[in-house]
């Protein structure tokens, strides 16, 4: 009986990830990409007033859909460390990326989130406008990357980067790329590291979605140290990117075993 128990819940997650999934799609194309984002285009002709608009709209979507999740108890999550993202302006998050949702998640806290993303995202038609309305910069388009950091930076934004590229590969050790490095030693800009944690792990790199766990899946974002990057600007910058990815590394890779099963 006990088994049979743990059965039903399992399925039960399954379907309501799968409804949380068609409910975020329905939400993402029809209403703010073929809307509520249109409307921007015609009552808001401040491109950056629209582009911090959008980021907010999509920061209450996001909260709605983990909520959705949540009350479905299709997963759970707590955050750690809240009120310092909160106060942090002109920076670099970074975290690691178990997960699928940690974009979502991360995103949920943070009303103005500036990201950087793969050009392959362009060719999904839930998200492609979603990413052109939110001003995103895509990692392919290398002369827009540094100008667009600078001035999002200036004026006092917060740019969320994955430095892995993608999510992480099970059991294998993070790989990170220089580029989040590079950024934040030519923008001078310090560095907040996020550890993200999912247990059981759920959709991860080559797991389908509904490959569900028995028990409930549960995230654990913790808002880690602040990064000095004083502390690691050097005149030669290809050297000092080199040293920062690899503290970075080692930094993100501190939590990554809770995430290895």
């Amino acid at each position: 009986m006990k088994m049979l128990y743990s059965k039903l819940k399992q399925l039960w997650r399954i379907l309501a990830t799968a409804l949380g999934f068609i409910l975020f799609g329905l939400g993402g194309l029809l209403i703010l990409s073929t809307l509520w984002f249109n409307l921007l285009r015609i009552f808001v002709r401040n491109k950056n007033r629209r582009n911090i608009i959008a980021q907010y709209s999509i920061s209450v979507s996001f909260s709605f859909f983990l909520w959705i999740l949540r009350s479905l108890r299709a997963i759970d999550y707590r955050f750690t460390g809240l009120d310092k993202l909160k106060q942090d302006r002109s920076c670099l998050i970074i975290a690691n990326h178990p997960s699928l949702l940690d974009v979502v998640l991360l995103a949920s806290v943070m009303p103005r989130c500036d990201c950087i993303v793969k050009e392959s995202l362009l060719k999904n038609v839930f998200v492609r406008d979603i990413i052109k309305a939110a001003g995103y910069v895509v990692n392919s388009e290398a002369s827009k990357m540094l100008p667009y950091c600078n001035e999002t930076l200036a004026s006092g934004g917060r740019i969320l980067i994955f430095p892995e590229g993608t999510r992480s590969v099970p059991n294998e050790a993070l790989s990170l790329q220089r580029g989040a490095a590079n950024i934040a030693l030519r923008c001078q800009v310090d560095i907040r590291i996020i550890h993200i944690e999912c247990y059981p792990p759920i959709l991860r790199k080559n797991q389908k979605w509904y490959d569900m766990p028995v028990t409930k899946p549960t995230f654990n974002i913790t808002i880690g140290e602040k990064l000095a990057i004083k502390n690691f600007s050097d005149n030669n910058i290809t050297i000092s990117a080199r040293k920062l990815t690899q503290y970075l590394t080692l930094k993100l890779s501190e939590h990554e075993n809770n995430n290895i099963v």
